[in-house]
């Protein structure tokens, strides 16, 4: 029987790219809302589930972390960065008449991050907000009739048969988000399409209360056993005002001594520490757009 990877859907999503690049003949499943693909694996509806983190520009998928947290049981087994290009596609019936268009769809952010060229090149043209750029390029090939475009990836025009009628419109070309696989099983999840461009261990550590200096040692734990951070940030532990947990990147794959001796002392400093998985992350190369004449 096939594996079932779930994922947030609906077909070309810049998620649905993530999926693809770590996963050949499964049967892949989209879900509406992140919360929905985290219950899937707690409820073994899906061996696998690929959700957003984390944006070069937007900053932490926070629902994704807090559910995360949550769901105990589920685990990051492996990650893919995606480069986030955006390009603009209309119906194949209307690729002469692009630059007339009426209105543009897509999600918010992905109109947002193409902010410059929608003010000099489309400045009068209305845009609309959709649940996903995979949405909005779903509703462009239903509506021949209308001459609108989305803005979206080159999956979402290949899954909807668009046509690319200007590539690559986005603000900023260091743009990635990373998407963490997730499993109830915490062996690590390896790529035989994609190369590894390194390892993380990612923790989660909550302070004891009124201890002044408590960050400090924490990230001293860490600092002289040379343990290199990619990645630290607080969230609220939804609590009360003023408390917060921190979530931490380790550049290095969980050993035998290093790592758990540093979550020792930080235990015995009165700290809370959880493992969110130890993992390998790759690079996707964003390759795949083809421009319409």
């Amino acid at each position: 029987m096939k594996e079932t990877i779930g994922y947030l859907g609906p077909k070309g999503t810049f998620t649905k790219i993530a999926v693809d690049s770590m996963f050949n003949g499964e049967v892949k499943k989209g879900y509406s809302t992140i919360p929905e693909c985290i219950d899937a694996v707690v409820n073994d509806e899906v061996t696998y589930a690929v959700l957003p983190l984390e944006n070069a520009i937007e900053g932490t998928v926070n629902i994704t972390l807090d559910y995360l947290i949550q769901a105990e049981d589920v685990k990051i087994v492996s990650e893919v960065i995606v480069p986030i290009r955006q390009h603009l596609m209309v119906h194949p019936d209307n690729v002469d008449k692009w630059t007339e268009m009426d209105a543009i769809y897509s999600h918010s952010h992905a109109i947002a991050q193409c902010h410059s060229f929608l003010r000099k090149e489309l400045v009068k043209v209305s845009t609309h907000s959709m649940t996903s750029t995979g949405a909005a390029a779903e509703f462009v090939s239903q509506h021949p009739d209308q001459n609108i475009a989305a803005i979206a990836n080159h999956l979402a025009a290949k899954e909807y048969g668009l046509s690319i009628v200007k590539k690559d419109i986005h603000d900023f070309d260091n743009n990635h988000t990373r998407f963490v696989v997730l499993h109830k099983n915490q062996t690590e999840l390896t790529s035989n399409k994609l190369e590894e461009k390194g390892f993380k261990t990612t923790v989660t550590v909550t302070l004891p209360s009124d201890q002044p200096g408590a960050l400090h040692q924490v990230l001293s734990a860490f600092a002289w056993r040379n343990l290199n951070l990619s990645k630290i940030e607080s969230r609220p532990m939804k609590t009360g005002l003023g408390n917060y947990y921190f979530l931490i990147d380790i550049e290095q794959k969980i050993d035998e001594v290093l790592i758990p001796n540093a979550i020792t002392e930080m235990e015995s400093l009165g700290c809370k520490v959880s493992i969110l998985g130890s993992y390998p992350y790759y690079l996707h190369s964003g390759n795949g757009v083809t421009l319409a004449v």
